[in-house]
């Protein structure tokens, strides 16, 4: 927590996409002695969700009005959170300072999520905020390691999760995605653009007789792990379940959790197992080493 020098709390500012997600930040960091102010992303942030909180709606390219509300309401820290779909560059219509934001980005703005990340956090650490990860105010929303239901994966969906686990790690070199399914080490379908859900729609449908896949997501390597984390919701435990997979397995401690008991109830209840993994920590023998 940075202090202000005076009475007043720090003040934290959230960048607020889609979902629950903003408002469990803006709670958690209260909690933790904040001033809390949301610019909720117009198009993107749910009314909702926001709406208990001090606010402003902004345009995503209006990075102008962004930077200048932030600074308004002596907000020194940022949290980046919640799911905003890339825009076209034609439809960003930048302000002027969004156009001269986008030219310090550079050649990050045509590359994978995580690049453009990134260089977002880069850039506005030069502009003095200090970027901090949802994750680190969400504790309790944070995949555990090991089994967070009452089912376990068996030695079949291990050598699955550490397929997927090995997928993964060669698609987030080329920042590709977070996510697969994996059905007897037969990659099943490759997260990209559409996101977790549509993914899951694809696999239902290639689906192989016998036991049904795994959904496996994890953190790209390397990535900056104060945007743009991992993230499933009781829904998404539905999906996986409606898409006749045995079970979901995350990266613990860099997943996030939109309802962690809602997520382990609905595990539960469908007869998934969710399990959290060192996605960099699978042998060969489909174990995670100690």
């Amino acid at each position: 927590m940075t202090t202000t020098g005076h009475d007043e709390p720090p003040g934290l500012g959230i960048l607020a996409g889609g979902g629950p997600l903003p408002g469990q930040v803006a709670a958690a960091a209260l909690r933790a002695g904040y001033r809390v102010f949301i610019v909720g992303f117009a198009d993107f942030a749910e009314p909702s969700v926001i709406a208990p909180w001090p606010h402003e709606v902004i345009r995503l390219a209006a990075a102008g009005q962004i930077l200048a509300a932030l600074r308004r309401q002596r907000c020194r820290e940022l949290v980046l959170i919640g799911p905003v779909r890339r825009p076209s560059l034609r439809d960003l219509r930048p302000d002027a300072e969004g156009t001269r934001i986008l030219a310090r980005i550079g050649r990050s703005l045509f590359g994978g999520d995580d690049g453009l990340l990134g260089a977002l956090v880069r850039v506005l650490g030069e502009e003095g905020f200090a970027v901090r990860g949802a994750h680190e105010f969400l504790a309790d929303g944070v995949a555990a390691a090991g089994s967070m239901g009452r089912v376990a994966p068996d030695a079949r969906a291990l050598s699955d999760i550490a397929r997927g686990a090995a997928v993964l790690r060669t698609l987030g070199v080329l920042d590709i995605g977070q996510g697969c399914v994996v059905q007897d080490n037969l990659v099943l379908a490759v997260e990209a653009l559409e996101g977790t859900d549509r993914m899951l729609e694809r696999a239902a449908g290639l689906l192989q007789p016998g036991p049904g896949g795994v959904l496996v997501k994890l953190v790209k390597p390397g990535q900056e792990r104060r945007a743009d984390l991992p993230t499933i919701g009781p829904l998404t435990v539905e999906h996986a379940a409606a898409a006749g997979l045995r079970g979901i397995a995350v990266e613990a401690g860099y997943t996030l959790l939109t309802d962690r008991v809602g997520c382990i109830a609905t595990a539960d209840r469908t007869g998934l197992f969710l399990v959290g993994i060192d996605g960099n920590r699978i042998d060969s023998n489909q174990r995670q080493t100690t």
